[in-house]
This record gives structure tokens, sequence and C-alpha cells, in this order.
């Protein structure tokens, strides 16, 4: 299904990382409606890309699109979203870490179809594979201009996917970490985070190789009692193992429980300017 229109209410890291994959994909891109809400950014993109408009207020983006994008802050859905009228023509995607569809529909009191995404920043480049639930033609075909979709079962799977994405800023500060370790050690701060900065741009390509698995890829770069292997088994041993594995069972058990219990930040590019809603 082809979606000729596509409004986005919510234009932070993620709303502008959608627009900038559509605008930069082969073949005519759609006409994409901004919400005035993060003023500077919206405006920046209409002014890069000809297809895409700002709108006046979010019932003006709702009625120009055939599908809606909500990427408001949780904290804000209820200001946001108050009083729009969507009706059941239109597919609405839920991008809000933590927001069920069984909330946005009884806030947004519509029959119209929800589907829950988890677009990440690779989006604008086209490489980064969405979570999405329920499986949706329109939505899908969509994500799948921008690096792929992953429709799962139920929104209890989707939950999983959440959760990890919440290890993002996690993989930065152990580079930060390692990085910090080598300037103790006497190298100039800028080398180390150069070097360590190579290092791992180099795993993201072999990240790349679908023909290996993660354990495969592992043990391919590790030779018995090598550096790598000791550095594994030395400080990624089953405490750290088990920490780990703990956090995110806590983090699942709070994306469960709901938008009430829920932290207000959960994955990544969730952040908007202040602006008119």
């Amino acid at each position: 299904m082809t979606v000729r229109t596509i409004g986005i209410i919510g234009v932070g890291e993620i709303g502008r990382a959608l627009v900038e994959g559509l605008c930069g994909a082969e073949g005519p891109a759609p006409a994409l409606f901004l919400s005035p809400r993060g003023a500077r950014t919206a405006t920046a993109l209409a002014d890069r890309f000809e297809d895409v408009h700002v709108c006046a207020d979010n019932q003006q983006v709702v009625d120009s699109s055939e599908l809606v994008m909500i990427a408001v802050r949780r904290q804000d859905r209820h200001e946001a979203l108050a009083g729009l009228r969507v009706d059941g023509t239109k597919v609405v995607v839920n991008v809000m870490a933590g927001v069920p569809n069984d909330e946005l529909r009884a806030l947004l009191a519509t029959d119209a179809p929800l589907v829950r995404a988890i677009p990440l920043p690779a989006v604008r480049e086209r490489r980064a594979v969405t979570v999405t639930y329920p499986a949706h033609p329109a939505v899908d075909a969509l994500f799948e201009q921008l690096g792929g979709a992953l429709p799962v079962a139920d929104e209890a799977a989707f939950d999983v996917f959440s959760a990890l994405t919440g290890t993002l800023t996690a993989h930065y500060a152990y580079l930060t970490a390692i990085a910090s370790w080598a300037a103790g050690h006497g190298i100039p701060a800028a080398d180390a985070e150069r070097y360590v900065r190579g290092l791992f741009e180099n795993v993201g390509r072999t990240l790349g190789d679908g023909t290996r698995s993660l354990r495969d890829l592992a043990a391919d770069h590790e030779t018995p009692k090598g550096n790598n292997e000791r550095i594994r088994t030395t400080w990624f041993d089953q405490a750290n193992t088990t920490a780990l594995t703990g956090a995110l069972d806590g983090l699942l058990a709070v994306l469960r429980q709901g938008p009430a219990a829920s932290p207000e930040r959960t994955g990544p590019g969730s952040e908007e300017e202040p602006g008119p809603v």
C-alpha cells in the first residue's frame, strides 16, 4: 500500500529522522505535514524539502494526512492530543514510548487503526529495522522503505523490543569509559576517542553480515587465550550478565505497568523543542 500524505505530530529527533529518511528515499516522496510543535525544526525541514509543510495546528496535520505519526513526548500527550478529531479513515502510528494503543485509543476516542512503532534515528539513512504492532500493510510498507519492518505478534513482544532500545546510551557510555581509561594511561583524549570510534565503526559494519549469528561474530573476533577472550571472560562475567539481565527485566516490568509507572524517557530521540501544541 502506498501512502501519499503523512502527518507527524511532534517533530523531535525521531520526527526529523523520519522526514529526512522519507525525503531521501528513491522515487517520489509523500507529502509530509508537520505540527508546529518543535517550530524551528519543522520550519528548517520545510525549507530543505519541497514536499514538507508546517501546519497551523495538530488538527490540520490530521486532516491533511492519510497516515498520522504521533511522536510527542509521553508526558505531553494529553496536552498535545486533547480534542483532536481522528476519523476511522486514518491510520495512526503510535511512536510514543511506553504508551499502549488502548490508552491512545481512549485518548483520541477514535476507531481508526492504531499501530505502535519503534523507529530509530538511523531511519534517516534508511537502514534501521522498525518494530511494529500490530502488522499493517501501509505502515509496514512505509518502514520497509526506511530499512525494514519487523511486525511482532503481540504487545508483550513489542515491549521486549522497546526495552532493548534502552540499552543504546549504555553502549555509548561503555565506549566513553574505555576511551577515558586510555586517556588515564597517558593517551591524548582526542586520540583515544578517535581510535575507539574507528574500532567500533568496524564492528558496526560486521553487524551487517546477516549470515553469521551474534555469537558467531563474537567467536570470529577472538582467539583462545587472546586479548578479546580475556576481557570478555574477566569483565563480562556471570555477575555482569546477571546485572544486565536484571536491569532489562526491571525496565520491561515498568513498560508493562504503563505510563503511570514508566520513566519519562525509555527510548532514543524522544525530546522535542518547546513550542505550540
